[in-house]
């Protein structure tokens, strides 16, 4: 049963409680499945979310985990249905645009850690590989964020073609690319480094530089400009 009413109602005075302890204290003292707990309560507000959400802290490891979950997987979860999954993208997108204000129409090189934090919030939990591309201007400010292709869970196939001429369309100069690794392994491939050597010499006759390519893991990155591959 999914999204439904529970016919006892939800635990009112505790949620009254819940809100008091944010308002005066900030979230920092909450546990991820109480945080999660009342993000369900929205969904679902006449259901004691607690188990629910104990439950999918479980199954998923971390609240980032359960509102980066693909709905697919978040329906597998008894008591899941259209409704909770709705709330978590709408946490999920509202957290990303605050992060995203912080990278846009402002130098990425040197707001670097804000970027990393950016690519990290939305990848690192993610089922399948993703391939993104970061376009750039001549002061090196994002001028695009573009995902260009979506692979299984451990390849995806990307064009260099496609890369370029869409640099080309949007008169970048600079090119940052990203993917993850769902394994949660961020260390380098073979393929990574042989695409990435594609894109960076045809970038390179075109006059447009490959500052990096990052690859995000659950725990961390990879730099290849860090580990001397670039």
């Amino acid at each position: 049963m999914a999204d439904t009413d529970s016919d006892s109602g939800a635990d009112a005075g505790h949620r009254a409680r819940m809100r008091t302890r944010m308002l005066q204290g900030g979230g920092d003292a909450f546990h991820d499945y109480e945080l999660l707990e009342y993000v369900l309560g929205l969904a679902i507000p006449r259901r004691d979310t607690k188990p629910l959400a104990k439950v999918l802290i479980a199954r998923f490891q971390s609240f980032a985990a359960v509102i980066a979950a693909e709905p697919r997987d978040l329906k597998r979860v008894p008591g899941v249905g259209d409704t909770v999954i709705a709330t978590l993208g709408f946490v999920r997108a509202a957290a990303l645009r605050l992060q995203r204000a912080n990278i846009y129409g402002k130098p990425v090189l040197a707001g670097w850690q804000a970027l990393l934090d950016y690519l990290h919030a939305d990848m690192a939990h993610l089922g399948r590989e993703r391939f993104r591309v970061l376009f750039l201007d001549s002061r090196n400010v994002l001028i695009a964020d573009e995902a260009m292709s979506d692979g299984t869970v451990n390849q995806t196939s990307v064009y260099v073609r496609e890369v370029i001429h869409r640099a080309l369309d949007l008169g970048a100069t600079a090119l940052i690319l990203v993917h993850n690794h769902p394994s949660g392994d961020p260390k380098p491939s073979r393929d990574d480094i042989q695409l990435t050597n594609h894109i960076r010499d045809a970038a390179r006759v075109l006059g447009v530089q490959l500052h990096d390519h990052i690859v995000i893991g659950r725990e961390g990155h990879a730099s290849f400009k860090a580990l001397g591959l670039l």
